[in-house]
């Protein structure tokens, strides 16, 4: 089941908009923007009356006032937008009579000015207006929400003059084709309000228009596509998984590739797993396949862990992909993962892998883990960075005790494996290391060795150490 989450509002651009009107918040206050104007604009009091009514919550009230703006002032700079507030207000209040003249409000602002600047968030209004009507039984409300849905799955290419025409707008809004960035078309932020509700309406005809919509190519669909893969996310079923299976193979833009792996990784169960263990096996994409690992590792199904376990070990596939891999299989605590990455340590001959591994195991807790770490330390026919590691993870991780710690000590031979562990003790913020410190920097033969513990001696702040430093220091 793909998770269900309250529908997000699609914040326009930028730079499209950059004084940004306030959003739709079905609980939070509602804050006007403040704006700078000419202190002479008559309407100059009656807006800031509004705006407060409207933060009061006195939705009746700052409609009132919002109407009176452009009733009584039509040429002040409030107008343009006192219809948008007054049909926000409207929209809170919620009765019927408030919401039809919500909508009138809106469709007035439409005609009488079209660039007003709250008119990007107009249209998503406009679009939950006749949503809440259409669920109250208004057929005209209905048809439109239906009527705009509908539009998001025609390719504008074909679309006739009309198209040609906001598609021209489109890039010159951009200055040029594939900017990521350009997603604030407010044309397609009203489709996707249309759909959204729709679905909440009828899903069974929503879907098959976010499938033509996730069909489209044509080269001003990109941004809808990218919006649309969210909706998709929020519904169940296998038509859903299915046209975010085929975003993730066929979508020529890399973001919608990689929202649909992220949705299909928070659906979970076998299913998610095996389709997202195609795309990890299937793509060429190595920004997809480290979102599919990413997802793989938030599905706790078997499938999926399985999936993860056969791409650390996979040779073929890129080192740090594989790392990822081993990464996330080290953060599920399971006993299981930790006794595969044990297995597979003397298998892999990359030091980043080997690396990974080691950390990874260290995340774990046990006995089993300790002891792997420190058969790593002593192994002198290990690699010397890599019983280094151990040792720093076996003391990091908490799960040995000092006098383990201590013993290694004595077990070693190498200069950097023996400095190592006198690291190792000064981060172990305790009497007993303290002690262990001491003695090194008392009894130590190899005199590098005693500068190191000494060093590490003047950062403690043990009461003791200032005498034992003093009487170290007298010694002739």
């Amino acid at each position: 089941m793909l998770t269900m989450i309250p529908f997000l509002l699609l914040a326009t651009s930028a730079a499209q908009a950059p004084q940004p009107a306030a959003r739709i918040d079905r609980g939070a206050v509602i804050e006007a923007p403040k704006i700078s104007r000419d202190q002479q604009d008559p309407a100059d009091s009656l807006y800031r009356a509004a705006r407060g009514a409207l933060n009061r919550g006195s939705y009746s009230q700052a409609a009132y006032l919002f109407q009176q703006i452009y009733g009584r002032h039509p040429k002040s700079s409030y107008s343009p937008d006192a219809y948008y507030w007054e049909a926000l207000a409207r929209y809170r209040a919620g009765s019927n009579d408030n919401l039809a003249a919500a909508r009138a409000a809106l469709n007035t602002q439409r005609q009488t000015y079209p660039a007003a600047r709250t008119r990007d968030d107009a249209g998503d209004l406009l679009a939950r207006i006749n949503a809440r009507l259409a669920q109250r039984g208004d057929a005209k409300a209905a048809a439109e929400v239906e009527s705009v849905a509908v539009a998001a799955g025609e390719d504008r290419t074909r679309a006739g003059g009309r198209g040609i025409a906001r598609v021209a707008t489109t890039i010159a809004r951009a200055g040029q084709w594939g900017r990521r960035s350009e997603c604030g078309d407010d044309d397609d932020d009203e489709k996707m309000s249309a759909l959204n509700a729709l679905l909440q309406m009828d899903e069974d005809r929503a879907m098959p228009i976010l499938k033509k919509v996730m069909a489209r190519r044509d080269e001003g669909s990109t941004c809808l596509r990218r919006k649309a893969v969210f909706l998709i996310s929020q519904h169940s079923g296998l038509d859903a998984e299915s046209m975010l299976l085929s975003a993730v193979r066929s979508d020529p833009d890399p973001e919608v590739r990689e929202q649909a792996v992220f949705w299909l990784g928070q659906a979970g169960g076998e299913r998610a797993a095996g389709a997202l263990d195609s795309i990890l096996r299937a793509s060429t994409d190595e920004s997809v396949q480290e979102k599919a690992i990413f997802a793989l590792s938030q599905n706790s199904s078997p499938k999926a862990l399985q999936a993860l376990r056969d791409y650390a070990v996979k040779s073929s596939a890129p080192g740090n992909l594989r790392e990822n891999a081993i990464f996330w299989l080290g953060q599920s605590h399971g006993a299981e993962n930790a006794g595969f990455l044990r297995s597979i340590y003397k298998t892999v001959k990359e030091e980043s892998l080997k690396e990974k591994i080691i950390f990874s195991v260290a995340q774990g807790s046990g006995k089993e883990a300790q002891r792997w770490l420190a058969d790593i330390a002593i192994d002198a026919g290990e690699d010397l960075e890599m019983r280094k590691k151990a040792i720093f993870w076996l003391a990091q991780s908490g799960g040995a005790s000092l006098p383990e710690l201590f013993a290694l000590y004595d077990k070693m031979t190498d200069r950097e494996i023996r400095e190592q562990l006198i690291f190792a003790y000064s981060q172990r913020h305790d009497r007993a290391a303290t002690d262990k410190l001491i003695e090194v920097a008392r009894t130590e033969k190899d005199r590098e060795l005693r500068k190191k513990a000494l060093f590490w001696l003047g950062q403690s702040r043990d009461p003791r150490v200032a005498d034992i430093l003093e009487e170290i220091l007298s010694k002739p």
